[in-house]
C-alpha cells in the first residue's frame, strides 16, 4: 500500500490525519527543504504540499516531476495560497489530453 503524507503548516494539515494520511507539520520554512528531502527519500508514494511551501520548494518539486514516485501535489492551505495547485493540475490535464478542458470565466 502506498503511504501518503501531507506537508505544511499545522493549521492547514491537521485534519488530514483523521483520514489516514501522515500529517507532517512544518512551522519553520527554513527547515522545509531538509524535511522535504527526508519525505521524498522515504516510503511515501504521494506527498501533498501546501501551496505556501510549494513555492519555497519549487526547484525540489520540479526535480521530481519526471519521476513516477513520489507524486508531489500542491494543495491550498489556510494562508498564502497562490493558485499553484490548480495551475499544475491544469498543466497535467493539458499534457494528458492535449487540450485545455478547464475553462476559467
Amino acid at each position: 500500500m502506498v503511504k501518503i503524507a501531507v506537508f505544511g503548516d499545522y493549521e492547514s494539515i491537521k485534519g488530514y490525519a483523521a483520514v489516514g494520511m501522515n500529517a507532517i507539520p512544518c512551522e519553520d520554512p527554513s527547515t522545509a527543504r531538509e524535511q522535504f528531502k527526508t519525505l521524498t527519500s522515504g516510503d511515501y508514494g504521494i506527498i501533498y504540499v501546501t501551496e505556501e511551501l510549494a513555492v519555497l520548494l519549487a526547484e525540489e518539486i520540479a526535480n521530481l516531476d519526471d519521476k513516477f514516485l513520489p507524486a508531489v501535489i500542491p494543495i491550498p492551505g489556510v494562508k498564502n495560497n497562490n493558485g499553484i495547485g490548480i495551475s499544475r493540475l491544469k498543466a497535467s490535464v493539458e499534457k494528458a489530453v492535449g487540450s485545455d478542458i478547464i475553462f476559467n470565466k
